[in-house]
């Protein structure tokens, strides 16, 4: 979860890798370095905190390099300091190394290299990667590095620069995001493609223990046998987009400002109205694959895999087909029934979630067709799915997702139309449902017109250490999504459930000082909704209700009443999401947390 950068080439090499190190940040802002070679020796600069902090050293120091590498890490092995911070070296500071990633035998390799008379000074598995290659260089770096990968256990991506090599870098990656881009005379390393995007569109994905020498304007690429890899290059599809806060005081409000255009993205030409269905032209699958289909399997973490849990309801009420939700940090490690006809969904915001990553490997091993829902073009998810759906969304640069996460559930929306319409749902049921998600920007830009209520109540409420969301239905899985906001940006302690679950334990919990989030846009079971809160206000918990336009709330259940315009229950999760988007990001605000970059967190999760 750390970012990686390095530039080969005529531009100056500090401020470019400085650069594109600031647009990596989300996935890292512990600690920050830099390192090339500058009259035959290693020069570096490392900082803890965020990248303007080396930034500025750096300016001070007036430093010049040839080529450069540069990381911003999210610290794994080792607490943030100096001293852990990348790059890291071997004994004699002929070598600088970043990395992103984790060597799992690390501390094996580590007893070896001490028993040699190594001398380690950081606690990471950075370091032991460069000391290493630097016992096994005999005047080759190249041959060093292809003698070390083989022995290196994990998923890892490596940039290092030798000193008697000051005009290329080495890059390595194996289960792990790295992109090289080749320019006019130039190249660029980094962990995502949107780094350098302005420059060149020219990339090569490394994958599978692959070694890249990487020269000015030159790319070869080796396997671990020596042999020289015939290695294509991709052009880049999309637009380098503006990535700026704007008028906002940060990209996480500016990206909840963005939905209603964001969810027209997702939705655009991706519908039939006169036919009540939904089209998509990355799909690969024919209808008679779709047909086949008899059980789904959804796949994803965190957010997204809310999302999947959403979906869940929506496809077994629309499709009548069953479908079975995981986290893929816990399905890697069972031993999946994957029975015929199970169709795999796998959701990634960034296409690079390790674990979603590992768990689709495993899944298409064993014949299963994947098909990925995804944000980034190029991502891993998208090279290795069978077919990818993209969500428009563009760059989403706060830590905690929001426009990724109602993006999702559109698209995975349409995609439950799409099944539904070839299956048993009729016509005039598919119109309705389209002109349900037509309706959706507008609903949405309501929201964000009168944010003004929103914010009172997060004021009102900003002061409490516990909450609880609750929801039935589909308004379940948004309830977890609702407490996951909060726990993200403000640090409070907040826990999604299932209203009707609460009786069975939890509402021992409830008190003055615990209010809770009830999510009640959801027809079919508001009247048990509010059997529910009465349970709460009874043991004198406070009660902030969302509900729909025109519903009657009876009197002394909810403290204080957030409308969300009238919505089908299926959609409603998007507006009620809104809602607890903005609960959440005002909350934070005025506890003074760090909102586009909490504490402890990074957006890309590339390690398990």
């Amino acid at each position: 979860m750390c970012g990686i950068s390095g530039y080969v080439g005529p531009r100056n090499s500090v401020k470019t890798v400085l650069n594109m190190l600031k647009k990596l940040e989300y996935r890292g802002y512990d600690s920050a370095g830099i390192a090339g070679v500058m009259n035959g020796k290693i020069s570096y600069c490392k900082e803890v905190g965020k990248v303007s902090v080396l930034e500025s050293e750096v300016t001070k120091s007036g430093m010049e390099l040839d080529a450069a590498i540069a990381q911003t890490r999210w610290a794994t092995h080792g607490k943030p300091s100096k001293v852990n911070a990348h790059p890291h070296f071997d004994t004699d500071y002929s070598i600088a190394l970043v990395h992103n990633g984790i060597v799992e035998n690390h501390e094996f390799l580590r007893k070896q290299l001490k028993e040699k008379g190594v001398t380690f000074v950081s606690d990471t598995d950075t370091e032991v990667i460069a000391h290493l290659i630097s016992s096994l260089y005999e005047g080759d770096i190249l041959r060093a590095v292809q003698k070390a990968v083989p022995l290196l256990q994990g998923s890892y991506a490596i940039a290092l620069i030798h000193r008697d090599y000051p005009d290329q870098i080495i890059a390595v990656a194996h289960e792990a995001p790295l992109v090289i881009g080749i320019g006019s005379k130039e190249a660029f390393i980094s962990s995502d493609s949107n780094a350098f995007a302005a420059h060149t569109r020219e990339v090569a994905f490394l994958a599978n223990a692959e070694i890249a020498v990487v020269k000015a304007g030159k790319l070869e690429v080796f396997d671990l046998a020596m042999e020289q890899v015939d290695k294509k290059t991709e052009q880049l599809t999309f637009e380098s987009e503006d990535i700026s806060k704007g008028n906002y005081e940060h990209y996480t409000l500016k990206e909840i400002f963005e939905q209603p255009q964001t969810i027209r993205n997702a939705l655009l030409s991706r519908y039939i109205e006169q036919y009540g269905t939904a089209t998509f032209e990355e799909i690969r699958f024919d209808v008679y694959e779709l047909l086949a289909v008899q059980r789904i399997l959804i796949l994803a973490c965190g957010t997204s895999w809310h999302a999947g849990y959403v979906a869940s309801y929506l496809i077994e009420d629309k499709v009548r087909i069953p479908v079975q939700v995981e986290i893929s940090s816990e399905f890697r490690y069972k031993n999946p029934i994957v029975p015929p006809g199970t169709f795999v969904i796998a959701i990634s915001q960034s296409g690079e979630t390790a674990d979603t990553i590992a768990a689709v490997r495993e899944l298409k091993a064993k014949g299963a067709k994947i098909m990925g829902i995804c944000n980034v073009h190029g991502s891993t998810l998208a090279r290795e799915a069978d077919s990818t759906l993209f969500l428009r969304a563009g760059p989403e640069i706060g830590v905690c997702s929001t426009k990724a996460f109602t993006s999702q559930i559109v698209v995975l929306s349409l995609f439950a139309l799409l099944m539904g319409r070839i299956r048993h749902m009729n016509k005039q049921e598919g119109v309705e449902f389209i002109q349900a998600l037509q309706k959706l920007p507008n609903q949405v830009q309501h929201i964000l017109d009168n944010v003004a209520h929103i914010q009172k109540i997060a004021k009102k409420y900003a002061h409490y250490q516990n909450f609880f969301f609750l929801g039935r239905r589909y308004m379940y899985p948004t309830s977890l999504e609702g407490a996951l906001k909060l726990k993200e940006i403000a640090y409070i302690n907040a826990n999604g459930y299932p209203a009707g679950e609460m009786k069975h334990g939890p509402i021992a919990l409830i008190n003055e000082e615990c209010p809770t989030i009830a999510l009640c846009a959801n027809k079919m079971t508001f009247d048990k909704m509010l059997s529910n809160l009465m349970e709460i206000k009874a043991r004198s918990g406070k009660v902030i209700a969302i509900i729909e336009e025109g519903e009657k709330m009876p009197e002394g259940i909810a403290d204080d009443i957030i409308e969300i315009p009238q919505v089908i229950d299926e959609l409603a999760v998007i507006p009620s999401t809104v809602v607890t988007q903005l609960l959440a990001y005002y909350i934070a605000k005025e506890r003074g947390a760090d909102i586009d970059q909490p504490r402890n967190l990074a957006k890309s999760v590339t390690v398990e």
